[in-house]
């Protein structure tokens, strides 16, 4: 194991530095925030002061060098109109973005799982079309057309759940759920959908094993055989799924946040591009991926946790 969790752990280097790459050379080709910081009515040695005291006057792969020599020291840049650290906003503002997932993610598989499992035991009924009826939908209606529908119904309509906005769970718990119940009813939507569909998928392929009939004549209570046998040696593609849905659950975040206007990160993302604030982009996106690398190196530990076999 520890031979393992240092492989994955060097393994992680090479992609965080591609997505840095992609994510600058994107940036400096989709337009000039020296022309935008100095106004629509700069002149042409305006703009170019401006862009000489921002640095981009110099060779891209110099910037490119100063950029990544300032990430590997913690340091993210500053905001081109705030001119705070991107560290700085981060801190302030992932508090939000951190319990939407962690609600998300907790509701989802425990909604999720159980469906799949009764969906394979129950398989070619009323209830496996049901669970896979939802699971459909759940992929095909959009993030926004869902959290404005259920911001009307239960917040507008029946007027049991606020509209937007977010309190500290450290603050005010009561609220804190009143406010989340929501966003994370919207972004766990097609998060179940998709680990639901592959639950119910491994289970059945399950099921059909020499091992499981052997513990149904044994005299083993369905509930045992189900969970125990059946959903244990399925867990390996089930939490696969639950790791690569963490991109969906990063871009769902950005639309349910603007959605219920909680000031989370994804409101950041999208205010930082609407104004062409390139070190908070470039800063968010490099932050997002190394979560995402640091949780599918999670994923790849839980692997060798549940199937020793893999460790070698």
């Amino acid at each position: 194991m520890p031979f393992l969790i240092i492989q994955r752990l060097l393994s992680t280097i090479p992609v965080l530095l591609v997505v840095a790459v992609v994510v600058f050379l994107m940036l400096r080709v989709s337009g000039d925030p020296a022309a935008i910081l100095a106004g629509d009515t700069a002149t042409s040695e305006q703009i170019e002061a401006v862009r000489v005291a921002l640095g981009l006057d110099r060779p891209v792969w110099e910037q490119f060098l100063g950029w990544i020599v300032q990430v590997l020291r913690g340091d993210l840049g500053e905001s081109l109109f705030t001119g705070l650290p991107v560290t700085t906003l981060i801190g302030q503002r992932i508090e939000p973005t951190a319990m939407l997932a962690l609600t998300t993610i907790v509701f989802s598989v425990l909604v999720a799982v159980p469906l799949g499992v009764l969906a394979a035991w129950r398989a070619n009924t009323w209830v496996d079309r049901a669970v896979m009826v939802f699971a459909v939908l759940g992929f095909s209606v959009p993030v926004f057309v869902l959290g404005y529908f259920l911001m009307y119904a239960f917040s507008i309509s029946l007027r049991w759940l606020p509209v937007q906005g977010y309190t500290s769970p450290f603050v005010d718990f009561g609220a804190f759920l009143r406010q989340i119940i929501l966003p994370t009813l919207t972004l766990s939507c097609i998060y179940i959908a998709l680990i639901a569909r592959i639950t119910r998928a491994s289970v059945m392929e399950v099921l059909n094993e020499d091992y499981i009939r052997t513990a149904r004549a044994k005299g083993q209570i369905e509930r045992i055989v189900l969970f125990r046998h059946a959903l244990k040696n399925a867990a390996v593609p089930i939490v696969t799924v639950i790791g690569l849905g963490v991109a969906l659950l990063i871009g769902g975040v950005v639309v349910t946040e603007s959605v219920f206007n909680i000031p989370g990160l994804g409101r950041l993302v999208v205010d930082a591009i609407t104004r062409r604030d390139y070190p908070i982009i470039q800063g968010l996106i490099l932050f997002f991926a190394f979560i995402y690398v640091m949780l599918n190196l999670m994923i790849d530990l839980t692997y060798a946790a549940l199937d020793p076999r893999i460790r070698y």
